[in-house]
């Protein structure tokens, strides 16, 4: 298997490059299980984070890194969840369309949740950003809640996604075109 090689936070990886369509391979980057790289990452992108009340995440990838980030900051953190749970309370929902996903997604976020977000300053994480839907669906359910939205960042900023200015990040990763 062909690999991309880099270094995140310090830390060397070797990242596997997989086909995303016909005409594109992406390296896939998964922290599941790199408890090394959620935590060098998690420090590294707090020490470039403005002052926030709670960090917002996406489901899956990046739960990990938002615990972590939560952990070292002492401030909470929501998961934007791919379903509705019977434990939410009047959730929100937002559709979406990731590089990563094959089909239309819907997010929510628990209401209840979101009320405590309200006039709070969040900080929104996610693994990597590619396209941006992701990012733009979670910006959506935590504006509904009039959150102040003072960063949106991640480990990897994939493509076009680097040259983005309302985002930061701590390393660039290619695509890779056929």
């Amino acid at each position: 298997m062909k690999t991309y090689k880099m270094t995140i936070a310090g830390l060397e990886r070797e990242l596997p490059i997989c086909a995303a369509g016909p005409n594109l391979d992406i390296a896939a980057f998964v922290i599941f299980g790199d408890v090394e790289i959620t935590v060098a990452s998690a420090k590294a992108l707090l020490e470039k984070c403005p002052d926030f009340d709670y960090i917002v995440t996406p489901e899956a990838k990046s739960i990990p890194l938002a615990y972590e980030m939560a952990k070292q900051s002492g401030k909470p953190y929501f998961v934007c969840r791919k379903g509705p749970k019977l434990y939410m309370t009047d959730p929100v929902s937002v559709n979406v369309r990731s590089i990563t996903t094959a089909k239309v997604q819907t997010v929510y976020l628990d209401g209840a949740e979101g009320e405590k977000l309200r006039g709070k300053r969040v900080l929104i994480v996610d693994d990597v950003i590619s396209t941006g839907e992701s990012l733009a669906a979670v910006n959506k359910l935590v504006q509904h809640f009039d959150a102040d939205i003072v960063g949106q960042c991640a480990i990897l900023a994939e493509g076009d996604a680097a040259d983005r200015d309302d985002i930061f990040f701590l390393e660039k990763l290619p695509l890779f075109f056929k």
